[in-house]
C-alpha cells in the first residue's frame, strides 16, 4: 500500500513552484536541476530527504538519468512505494518564448529538452504529470523520439497518449491565485488506469488582485539601500544617480520616454548634449499602477530599463519581497543558509555585502519562478482526489 504522495521535478530552477507540493505533503523523491547554485537553494529549503534526491546535472546524459533511476529504487526500498505519483517539468523555454528574437535550429535542439521529459514519464509512468511553459509551448516545433520534427503537442501525444489522458490550456496565472500576470501553458496528463478527469486537477480561478490589495502594506522606501529593518529583502536596489530624475518624473503606468522634458527621459551626454535613447520596447522604463495587477516577473528584474519593473510609487525596481508575494512565494522560503530572522539583526554594510553576493541570483530564480500557489493548488487537487479513492 502507498503511504505516502511523492512527486519529481526536473528542470526544476531553485525549485519555486514545485514548493508548493512540498507544502501539501508530498516528498520529494528527486529534483533535477542543471546550475548548482539553484540546487543549493533547494538544499536550504529541505526539498528531499536524502541528499542523492538533488541531482544536480545535464538530464540529457544517461549518467543523470541512472541517477534518478536510483533514487526512486532507493524509495521503492526504503520507503514502501510502488509507483512515483507525479512528474513535473518545466524545461527551459528560451526557444519558444516570444521575447527571444534570435530563435537559431539549435534553440530546436533546445526545445527538445522537453522529449527528454517525455522520455523519463514514460519509463517512470507516474500516475500524473505536468507540464508548464510559455504560451506558444504546444505549437512549438521539437525534435521528437522519431526524429522528426513535429508541435509539442503532437510529441506529447503520440508518445504518452496510449498510457494517458491529458489536457493542455494557456492560461493566466493571475486569474488562478497568482498575484501577478503570467500567461502560461499549463498540461496536466492522468494515466489512463486511473478515474480522474485531469481538467479538474486544474487550479481554480479566483479573483485577480491588484498591486496596492498584494504589496501596498509594506514599507515605502525613498533612498538607495534603504532597508525595512524587519525584512532584510525588502531594500531599495541602488542604480546610477542620473536615472532618478528620469524615474521621478515619471506618472503611474507611464514610460520615462514619454516624460516631456528631454532632461527627464532616457539619455545619454555625448559631447555635453543630451542623446536620448532609443525606444526598444513599450514596456521600457515603465512605471506600474497601484490599481492594476502586477506586471509579469522577468529575470531582469533588477533594471529599470526592463519590462514593467518600476514601483507604482516609489523610486525603485520592485524589492526582492515584493517579487516574492506577486509570485505567492511564502515567507519562510530560504535563498541561503541564513534565515530572515538571522539576517534581520545584521548591520546595513552587512546585508548589503551579503545581497551583493546573492541578489542576482535570488531575482532571476523569482523571474524564471512558477508562482508557488499554482502548484499547491494542483498538488492539493490531487490529494484530495487521492483522498477520496481511500
Amino acid at each position: 500500500m502507498k503511504k505516502k504522495l511523492t512527486y519529481i521535478s526536473l528542470f526544476s530552477s531553485a525549485g519555486v513552484g514545485c514548493y508548493g507540493f512540498k507544502e501539501t505533503g508530498f516528498d520529494c523523491i528527486a529534483t533535477n536541476e542543471l546550475i548548482k547554485r539553484r540546487i543549493d537553494v533547494q538544499k536550504y529549503n529541505k526539498k528531499c530527504k536524502y541528499d542523492t534526491g538533488y541531482i544536480c546535472g545535464d538530464i540529457t546524459k544517461n549518467e543523470t538519468k541512472q541517477l534518478l533511476i536510483d533514487e526512486i529504487n532507493l524509495w521503492k526500498a526504503k520507503e514502501n512505494i510502488n509507483e512515483v505519483d507525479v512528474v513535473i517539468a518545466t524545461p527551459p523555454c528560451q526557444g519558444m518564448s516570444v521575447a527571444n528574437h534570435k530563435k537559431t535550429d539549435k534553440e530546436i535542439i533546445r526545445n527538445s529538452l522537453v522529449v527528454e521529459s517525455i522520455k523519463i514519464i514514460n519509463e517512470i509512468k507516474p500516475r500524473f504529470f505536468v507540464f508548464e511553459n510559455v504560451p506558444l509551448f504546444l505549437k512549438t516545433i521539437c525534435t521528437d523520439i522519431d526524429g522528426i520534427d513535429k508541435p509539442i503537442s503532437e510529441a506529447i501525444c503520440s508518445n504518452l497518449g496510449r498510457t494517458y489522458n491529458f489536457i493542455g490550456d494557456v492560461i493566466n496565472f493571475k486569474n488562478y491565485g497568482s498575484n501577478s500576470s503570467r500567461r502560461r501553458t499549463l498540461v496536466i496528463g492522468v494515466r489512463k488506469d486511473i478515474n480522474c478527469n485531469p481538467k479538474s486537477l486544474f487550479p481554480a480561478v479566483s479573483r485577480v488582485k491588484t498591486l496596492r490589495e498584494t504589496i501596498g502594506h509594506l514599507m515605502p522606501l525613498n533612498e538607495p539601500y534603504q532597508f525595512d529593518p524587519n525584512d532584510v529583502y525588502h531594500f531599495f536596489r541602488a542604480y546610477p544617480n542620473k536615472m532618478r530624475g528620469w524615474i521621478s518624473a515619471t506618472p503611474e503606468g507611464c514610460s520615462a520616454f514619454d516624460n516631456k522634458k528631454a532632461e527627464e527621459r532616457p539619455h545619454q551626454i555625448v559631447d555635453g548634449k543630451i542623446v536620448e535613447n532609443v525606444r526598444k520596447n513599450s514596456d521600457k522604463y515603465t512605471r506600474t499602477r497601484w490599481d492594476e495587477v502586477g506586471p509579469c516577473i522577468h529575470t531582469r528584474n533588477d533594471q529599470l530599463a526592463s519590462q514593467k519593473t518600476i514601483h507604482p510609487s516609489d523610486d525603485r525596481v520592485f524589492s526582492i519581497r515584493e517579487l516574492m508575494i506577486l509570485m505567492t512565494i511564502p515567507d519562510n522560503f530560504l535563498w541561503s543558509q541564513y534565515s530572515t530572522k538571522e539576517l534581520n539583526v545584521l548591520s546595513n554594510e552587512e546585508k548589503r555585502a551579503y545581497l551583493k553576493k546573492e541578489e542576482i541570483k535570488i531575482r532571476q530564480s523569482i523571474g524564471e519562478a512558477v508562482p508557488t500557489i499554482i502548484f499547491k493548488q494542483i498538488a492539493n487537487n490531487i490529494k484530495k482526489w487521492n483522498s477520496n479513492q481511500n
